[in-house]
């Protein structure tokens, strides 16, 4: 008997091929898949509706709250479209709509990167097994992103900018295609973006980023309002033209800008417009082509072999101060130093802590810029930043959760447990001294008022001093747990009322250990000693370093008799 090797498709004839060799029942092989011929189009968008109706089905809660932005995005769509059909014809009415359009692209840009776990199919690595090509997978993830409360609520201003500025047939006929136009550049720049970005926003540094969101709402908010106030001025809408010549010429608010040229008679222009549009809207496929190829066909680390440079450069870790560097040579000696160097960690490290430091320095920086743009700041505002950033300085074992324990074996006594303090209260005031400082600079530079500055910034470190007082003794008598496992929430529900106590109860005792030098401020100025306002600076910070020393030795014997009851209080989350 002659043996013939199944696998020699390329041999004489008569020879059986790979799929022609029989199993030992005698059954054939199995025929190769056929490659897929169809648009997964279709598919995409059965598996957008299936995600949110699964999503739906997850809880009552999650199903009511979904329903209620449903109906207020649709209520807030439905006003601002009727406005802007009622300002239809106003003289200013096309930088309203330039700028409305310009906005709404920013936020389809930066909303990924601050919200990634508002959709499910911004990821596209989920698909990285199936047999699909870039270009069929692009038209399959844009057409699927059209749907949901997102774009909706982009068609109805698009719509309401271009019926604003529309005037004739031609008018109406380029008002649908800037309506296209806008909406596949909004949507195809926030999947660009968040295709580029698909490694972060899953990383540990992503969901860093997703709890700064709240910073990045505080302050668009505030721009909203100074946005507000602007346009209820004397001149109105008119404040707007100097930014729409300039974003007239910026994709998609060219595209809406290019229905006014069309009913002002400039084709030409708008024919401009509209091409640097559909050019921008060519630039965001490739782009969003080229990265998801790339993320489809590159390894990420959990496919390759981990390496350790960290064996070769030492034992520090990116991005945080190394133990054995010239920052931690810098510190001082013992307990206090290593303390120190481990709180600045915490801050870099958990993400709680970080959003915590981050949208205190930026609120605290932001109100007085807000006051001062306002026209009725003063430099005196910038204490708010002394305020905010002392709140650090509260409940500072609830950051470690149930590894306080390991703390706690470190601490034998009242010594031990003023060195923990003063070294968690260095690693504040390291940051917190520079930022306050600059806090008030800044606010007498917008303000145009340096005279004020050196009594500010006087009472702004009395405030600091006090603030870390109170922080120590609130840590020591009233701590709380901070969970670890729910992104926006910063104490567990049943210590919801310690959490207000400790930080009200806090935050009013410090103002009242800071009324001595508000007192001799408020005295100065009241007997015309204006000359002599400049004492308040070095005496608010000779009094805070003292109030905060005294707060650190007041709590240090407290927080090494109650060890066991804040490791309890602390290990609920």
């Amino acid at each position: 008997m002659t043996l013939t090797d199944p696998l020699d498709a390329g041999g004489p004839p008569g020879t059986k091929g790979p799929f022609d060799a029989k199993g030992p029942l005698g059954a054939a092989a199995p025929a190769p898949p056929a490659a897929p011929t169809g648009s997964p189009t279709p598919v995409f968008v059965a598996l957008k509706l299936a995600l949110l109706r699964n999503g739906l089905r997850q809880s009552a809660g999650r199903r009511a709250a979904y329903v209620s932005s449903i109906v207020v995005t649709l209520l807030f769509a439905a006003l601002q479209l009727l406005g802007l059909v009622l300002l239809r014809g106003h003289d200013h009415v096309d930088a309203l709509v330039t700028v409305l359009t310009a906005v709404l692209a920013l936020g389809w840009a930066v909303m990924p990167l601050f919200f990634p776990g508002g959709d499910e199919t911004l990821d596209p690595t989920r698909l990285v097994m199936l047999p699909l090509r870039p270009r069929s997978l692009i038209t399959a993830l844009l057409v699927s992103s059209l749907i949901g409360i997102g774009p909706l609520f982009t068609v109805t201003l698009a719509a309401g900018s271009a019926v604003a500025v529309a005037h004739g047939a031609a008018a109406a006929v380029a008002a649908a295609v800037a309506v296209v136009l806008t909406v596949l550049v909004c949507v195809a720049l926030a999947r660009a973006v968040a295709t580029a970005n698909t490694r972060l926003l899953t990383s540990r540094k992503g969901r860093d980023l997703a709890l700064l969101s709240g910073l990045f709402v505080a302050i668009g908010a505030q721009f909203v309002n100074l946005g507000a106030q602007q346009l209820g001025g004397e001149n109105g809408l008119a404040v707007l033209e100097p930014a729409a010549k300039v974003l007239r010429w910026v994709p998609p608010a060219a595209a809406v800008d290019a229905v006014q040229g069309v009913s002002d008679g400039a084709y030409g222009v708008a024919a401009a417009q509209f091409a640097l549009t559909a050019g921008a809207l060519a630039v965001l496929l490739c782009w969003w082509t080229g990265s998801l190829t790339h993320l489809m066909t590159t390894p990420d680390a959990s496919t390759l072999q981990a390496v350790a440079p960290r064996a070769r450069r030492g034992s520090g870790t990116a991005g945080t101060p190394d133990a054995s560097g010239p920052f931690a040579r810098l510190l001082p000696a013992g307990r206090t130093g290593t303390v120190l160097l481990r709180t600045l960690r915490y801050a870099l490290r958990d993400p709680k802590t970080k959003s915590a430091w981050v949208t205190s320095v930026g609120i605290g920086l932001l109100l007085p810029v807000i006051t001062a743009v306002q026209g009725n700041g003063s430099v005196y505002t910038a204490c708010w930043a002394s305020g905010l950033f002392g709140m650090q300085m509260y409940n500072q074992f609830g950051q470690d959760t149930s590894a306080f324990w390991m703390v706690a074996q470190t601490i034998s006594s009242r010594r031990d447990a003023y060195l923990e303090l003063r070294g968690r209260a260095l690693a504040l005031l390291l940051v917190a001294v520079p930022y306050v400082a600059l806090a008030v600079v800044g606010s007498g530079f917008f303000l145009k008022d340096w005279p004020v500055v050196p009594e500010a910034l006087g009472l702004a470190l009395a405030l600091l001093g006090s603030m870390l007082a109170t922080g120590a003794m609130t840590s020591a008598l009233a701590p709380y747990s901070v969970p670890q496992d729910s992104g926006y929430k910063n104490v567990v529900p049943a210590q919801v009322g310690i959490a207000w106590i400790s930080i009200f109860g806090g935050m009013a005792a410090g103002a009242v250990l800071c009324a001595p030098v508000l007192g001799l401020t408020v005295w100065l100025h009241l007997t015309g000693a204006h000359g002599w306002l400049w004492v308040v600076l070095p005496l608010g910070a000779v009094y805070g370093a003292a109030i905060a020393e005294t707060g650190l030795r007041m709590a240090a014997p407290r927080l090494a008799a109650r060890l066991p009851e804040i490791l309890a209080a602390v290990s609920k989350g």
